[in-house]
């Protein structure tokens, strides 16, 4: 075959391509994302003459190639999708209340206060109490990223938005939603928790 035939083929390879490309535009909702060796969308003015045709075809950068529109109702139907998944893996917790067994998600769960020989779980639509001691709870709730920072307060650390140091030695943080909660000195250095990288606050938990 000629260079001539070769840049031929090549110049009709690149139209269908293109067609195909505005074809699954339509589909692309229905067809999963796969790791693969994508046809170059390169002109056919990028290839040497003496280039084969099977070149053509070539892992290439993912940047490269045109984008594929992706409708947004689609998307947002990915998005919940997604959302439903996370939820059947985030862990929860079940209690027995008022003759029955509820199930929560602990990421509902801000926080759990002491009440007699009951404790509080504040949810983020209602509380709900459960006879069980707060050591217990704090020991229960512990791998699941809760801290205890008073004797009668556990909280939910990826609740927490804000701390607030005080002259006391003491910290006041502010969960979602503006409910506010103080951390006695005993168990302030239970804050370090609270993140994994902490940028200009050396002084805090010291």
């Amino acid at each position: 075959m000629s260079a001539r035939e070769i840049q031929d083929q090549k110049a009709i390879t690149h139209e269908m391509f293109v067609q195909q490309v505005a074809h699954a535009n339509a589909d692309v909702s229905a067809s999963p994302l796969r790791g693969a060796t994508t046809c170059s969308t390169k002109s056919r003015r990028d290839y040497a003459p003496e280039s084969t045709a099977d070149e053509f075809c070539e892992a290439a950068d993912t940047s490269l190639l045109p984008v594929i529109g992706v409708g947004a109702a689609n998307l947002m139907r990915v998005v919940r999708q997604l959302e439903v998944i996370a939820k059947r893996q985030a862990p929860r917790i079940a209690f027995k209340a008022k003759g029955s067994i509820l199930l929560l998600y602990l990421a509902d769960i801000w926080a759990v206060q002491a009440e007699g020989n009951y404790v509080s779980l504040r949810h983020q639509r209602n509380p709900y109490l459960v006879h069980e001691s707060l050591s217990s709870m704090a020991e229960k709730l512990k791998p699941y990223g809760f801290i205890r920072i008073h004797r009668s307060v556990i909280v939910n650390i990826s609740a927490v938005e804000e701390i607030q140091p005080l002259p006391t030695g003491e910290y006041r943080l502010r969960l979602k939603g503006g409910k506010e909660y103080l951390v006695t000195r005993k168990y302030k250095h239970n804050l370090r928790d609270l993140a994994q990288l902490w940028v200009g606050s050396e002084w805090l938990c010291g």
